[in-house]
């Protein structure tokens, strides 16, 4: 069986998740995409929702900039020190 894929970072603000996915080319680049979800209980089992309510979206939008500042900082820092 493949190995299943672990994220490269993971922003959880309550019941909302911003789960960061890194991704590589054949050229070594580096880019990320964000996944971001709503968990729920159905009948005891923990689920993801990719749909949100209305008092989730102002945590939705927290959860999403601090997925942006975390890919940022790691990008930001990778070009500074290949540029010495």
């Amino acid at each position: 069986m493949a190995e299943k894929k672990k994220p490269a970072h993971e922003v959880r603000l309550g019941r909302i998740r911003a789960t960061i996915w890194a991704n590589q080319s054949e050229e070594s680049d580096t880019w990320f995409n964000v996944t971001i979800s709503r968990l729920y209980k159905d009948e005891g089992e923990w689920r993801d929702a990719e749909s949100f309510r209305r008092d989730d979206l102002p945590i939705v939008i927290r959860a999403a900039d601090m997925a942006y500042n975390w890919i940022w900082t790691r990008q930001t820092a990778n070009s500074d020190s290949s540029e010495e």
